[in-house]
C-alpha cells in the first residue's frame, strides 16, 4: 500500500480561496493522469482519516477508514447495543446499498445487469415506493419537503442498515437479555445510539440548500423516518398511537 503524494500542491497560510483552488487542481490532474491506465482496484476514495464510509459498486466493496471508528460511532468500552446501534448500523447502511435502487442493478463483478427475478424486483419496487412517499411527507422547513426520490437509495441504506444491526445483536447476546444500564433497557440503548450518530445542528438556509443536493435525508428524519418502521422500538419505548411518529403496522416498511 502506498500514500498519495501531496507534496506538489502549494498551501499558503494567507489565501485560503487559492489553497482550494491548488487542491482541486491537484485532484483534477490525478484523475486525468489516469486515463488509459490500469484500474487500481486497491485505492480507497477516502482517507483513513475521514469520519465516513462507503459502498462502491463498481468493485462491489464496503470501506470503513480509521476516522470513523471512534465515539460516537465506535467505542471498544461501550456495551454491545451502543455499538451495534452506532457504526453496526452504518456497517449495515453500506451493505444495504448493494441492494437499494442504485445498487441492486449491478452483480458481485460491479458489472451492471438484472440478477434479480421479476417478483423480486416487482417486490422491492412496491416497498421502495411505500418508503419513497413515507419521506416525501417529512417537512425539515416550512413549506420545503424531503424528496424521497431522491433520498430513496439512502433512505433504504438506513432502514435496511438498521435491521441487520439490531439482527446482529440480538444474535450476539446469545439469547440472552441485555442488562439494564442508568435506567434504559439494551433496546432502547441501541436504538439511542442510531439518535446520537446523526446529532447535528443547521442553519435554515444550509438545510433548504441540502434538501435539493444532499441524497441524505437530514439528520432528524434519518433517525425518525428509520425507527418508527421498527416494531422493536414501539416496543422498546412503549410507543403509542396517539404519538407523533407512530405508523399503523401495515405502513411499516422493513425492505431487508
Amino acid at each position: 500500500d502506498e500514500w498519495k503524494d501531496f507534496s506538489s500542491i502549494a498551501i499558503s497560510r494567507d489565501n485560503l480561496f487559492r489553497n482550494a483552488q491548488n487542491i482541486r487542481l491537484f485532484n483534477y490532474e490525478d484523475e486525468i493522469g489516469r486515463l488509459g491506465q490500469p484500474t487500481d482496484r486497491e485505492e480507497w476514495g477516502m482517507t483513513p482519516q475521514t469520519v465516513n464510509a462507503y459502498y462502491n459498486p463498481s468493485f462491489n466493496e464496503i470501506v470503513f477508514p480509521a476516522g470513523i471508528l471512534q465515539p460516537p460511532f465506535f467505542d471498544p468500552a461501550a456495551d454491545l447495543a451502543v455499538n451495534y446501534g452506532g457504526i453496526g448500523a452504518v456497517i449495515g447502511h453500506e451493505m444495504g446499498h448493494g441492494f437499494d435502487d442504485q445498487g441492486s442493478k449491478s452483480d458481485w463483478r460491479g458489472i451492471q445487469r438484472n440478477w434479480w427475478t421479476d417478483a423480486d424486483r416487482a417486490n422491492f419496487e412496491s416497498q421502495a415506493d411505500a418508503l419513497a412517499e413515507q419521506y416525501s411527507q417529512f417537512e425539515p422547513v416550512p413549506g420545503y419537503f424531503i424528496d424521497g426520490r431522491f433520498t430513496l437509495g439512502e433512505n433504504i441504506g438506513d432502514v435496511g442498515g438498521l435491521s441487520l444491526a439490531y439482527r446482529a445483536y440480538r444474535m450476539a447476546l446469545n439469547g440472552e437479555e441485555a442488562p439494564v444500564i442508568e435506567g434504559l433497557t439494551g433496546d432502547q440503548r441501541f436504538f439511542l445510539a442510531w439518535a446520537q450518530v446523526w446529532q447535528r445542528k443547521y442553519r435554515e438556509d444550509a438545510l433548504i440548500q441540502r434538501l435539493t443536493t444532499d441524497p441524505h435525508s437530514p439528520s432528524e428524519f434519518r433517525v425518525n423516518g428509520v425507527v418508527r418502521n421498527f416494531n422493536e422500538w414501539y416496543e422498546a419505548f412503549n410507543v403509542q398511537a396517539d404519538e407523533a411518529l407512530y405508523l399503523p403496522p401495515e405502513q411499516r416498511i422493513r425492505i431487508w
